[in-house]
């Protein structure tokens, strides 16, 4: 294994992010190829981790100012053992090559586990969308749409939304695509409620991971009620995963944005929440003006000369990190576990370092992945795929009800796993076995492909 993960190091050096999620999934998966030497002979492990196919391209396109801009887009399309090509698209300037691998593949033992049939991509570009122009955004989608519409399509690849691509973006891409192609089809999740979208899309991230975080309390006889939770992020996750905390009786104390973050000891309850969305959404303001209009609450900058983030420096009972990856360092887990904290549910992709894991299941707290928790998202956008194909629209209550059958089948699956080959019990073993299993043995029954 260590033989293993030099060359995966040495074939892409420089991708630092796709190296952890490759190295936490073969240390779980050690149990299954002791077990399993044929898995060793087909060589799965070597095919899982390539992309069947990478797309790179360049993004032209025209500021308010008539200023041309050249952007990179990206689309990887990981695994299609399981189903077409299924993950979001990222516009934000820290994309690369090799986060968008690290995502792609995550993505794969995401869809793997929704019991949906969708395979792993991921896409992006490095454009910026933040202090730009409702125009010059649909300018760019359009560029955008105009190379990746080759690659996509409703039984091919899927894409949906992601940091940088809400409801917006998602319109001016699918429209772009409908003129491309000369077609309406599902080709895109995330879409709004009249053209095709689902209800309880804009919400299935966060919900379905508070719904997972219910399950994992309930294995102690214990629930949400009158828990005080840490929540990063103010965008789409982490906005539902505090409105379902709170109808499930908990109370959120934080919010963040890249630029720092607010400590609100009242509570964040329903009406502060409706200001949040409406600054961040509507407004597309930071989050420090949350204490223009509560004074009591604490606004605290980004500090890049500490080598912990404060926001997790809180007495707590659980954190649901929702903003990006690694954003929780070993001395943030000391600090969530030294002030009390027994939940964690991420929201995001990967927002624990390898450290901050070890810590938390050396703990032995209630801990889940964010390939477990917050999987809800894509199990709701294949929930509108196949509305899409159906042409039909179900209630929100239908949508709602699947989401937590879902969630809860993959919280009993990552259990079982874990039983079955480490007897740890912990939900990243569990994950990680549950979802490389279906998907190695999809692999398997259709050849060498």
């Amino acid at each position: 294994m260590e033989q293993f993960m030099k060359n995966v190091v040495e074939k892409d050096p420089n991708e630092k992010e796709f190296h952890q999620a490759v190295k936490e999934v073969l240390v779980s998966v050690k149990p299954v190829l002791d077990r399993h030497p044929e898995y060793g002979r087909a060589a799965v492990l070597e095919r899982i981790i390539e992309p069947e196919r990478v797309i790179l391209f360049r993004v032209p396109w025209m500021d308010d100012e008539g200023q041309v801009h050249v952007n990179r887009g990206f689309r990887v399309e990981m695994n299609s053992a399981i189903g077409p090509y299924k993950g979001g698209l990222r516009f934000h300037p820290s994309v690369n090559l090799g986060i968008m691998k690290f995502l792609a593949f995550e993505q794969v033992f995401k869809n793997s586990l929704t019991t949906l049939s969708m395979g792993g991509g991921k896409g992006g570009s490095d454009f910026n969308p933040k202090g730009k122009s409702d125009n010059e955004i649909m300018r760019f989608c359009q560029s955008f749409m105009n190379e990746l519409h080759r690659h996509i399509g409703p039984n091919t690849d899927i894409p949906a939304g992601d940091i940088g691509v809400g409801a917006r973006e998602i319109g001016y891409l699918f429209g772009m695509y409908k003129k491309l192609k000369n077609e309406f089809t599902g080709v895109l999740t995330g879409k709004s409620l009249n053209w095709g979208g689902s209800l309880i899309r804009p919400e299935a991230t966060g919900y379905g991971c508070v719904y997972f975080a219910s399950e994992m309390l309930a294995t102690r006889n214990d629930n949400l009620e009158n828990k005080t939770c840490l929540v990063s992020g103010s965008g789409n996750v982490a906005q539902f995963t505090t409105e379902k905390i709170l109808h499930l009786g908990g109370r959120v104390v934080t919010l963040s944005d890249s630029s720092g973050y607010i400590y609100d000891e009242e509570g964040i309850d329903a009406d502060k929440l409706e200001f949040v969305k409406h600054l961040k959404n509507i407004k597309r303001e930071r989050i420090k003006l949350y204490t223009d209009e509560y004074p009591a609450a604490v606004y605290t900058p980004v500090d890049a000369s500490l080598d912990y983030n404060p926001l997790w420096n809180h007495k707590a009972d659980c954190a649901f990190p929702s903003a990006t990856e690694n954003e929780i360092n070993e001395n943030d887990a000391r600090n969530l576990i030294k002030n009390g904290v027994f939940v964690i549910g991420e929201g995001a992709n990967m927002p624990s370092t390898p450290e901050a894991v070890d810590i938390f299941v050396d703990n032995k707290i209630l801990y889940a992945p964010g390939k477990a928790a917050n999987a809800g998202g894509v199990a709701v956008s294949g929930l509108e795929m196949a509305q899409n194909s159906m042409r039909l629209n179900w209630p929100a209550e239908e949508v709602n009800s699947r989401l937590k059958i879902i969630m809860k089948s993959i919280h009993q699956t990552c259990l079982e796993a874990a039983e079955e080959y480490d007897k740890t019990g912990d939900y990243v073993t569990g994950a990680n076995i549950a979802g490389f299993l279906k998907v190695v043995n999809a692999m398997l029954d259709q050849g060498l492909v």
